[in-house]
């Protein structure tokens, strides 16, 4: 270790003529003050940049299935054929009656197929 005697001007104090670039404020008011005036120059920053480019607003088509109620009205039932036999018609009316009843269930579920396919 150096003794003072060793190093010259140790335990001197130089005063140094005012020069106003150091403002003597307690050290907290200084470093709250530098904060503001950094913080106001990067707001006043911010806000000479160019805003940035917006895109251009355009309509855009998407298909969208919605459910719609079905409101076809259904096939009326026709009048069978064999509701009108009885036990005493011979075999070859109550065959005829049936085969007849079987073209006109045919006919009738083909209107239903349909009226139920018009709804998918």
């Amino acid at each position: 270790m150096t003794s003072h005697a060793e190093c010259p001007g140790a335990g001197t104090v130089v005063k140094r003529p005012y020069s106003g670039r150091h403002i003597p404020y307690s050290s907290g008011v200084a470093r709250i003050s530098t904060l503001l005036v950094l913080v106001g120059l990067l707001v006043l920053a911010g806000c000479s940049s160019r805003p940035a480019i917006e895109p251009e607003p355009r309509v855009v088509r998407v298909d969208v299935p919605v459910q719609v109620p079905c409101r076809v009205k259904a096939p009326a039932v026709p009048a069978w054929a064999a509701d009108g036999l009885r036990k005493e018609d011979s075999l070859e009316v109550k065959v005829r009656a049936l085969l007849a009843e079987r073209r006109q269930r045919i006919g009738y579920e083909r209107l239903l197929v349909v009226a139920v396919g018009s709804c998918q």
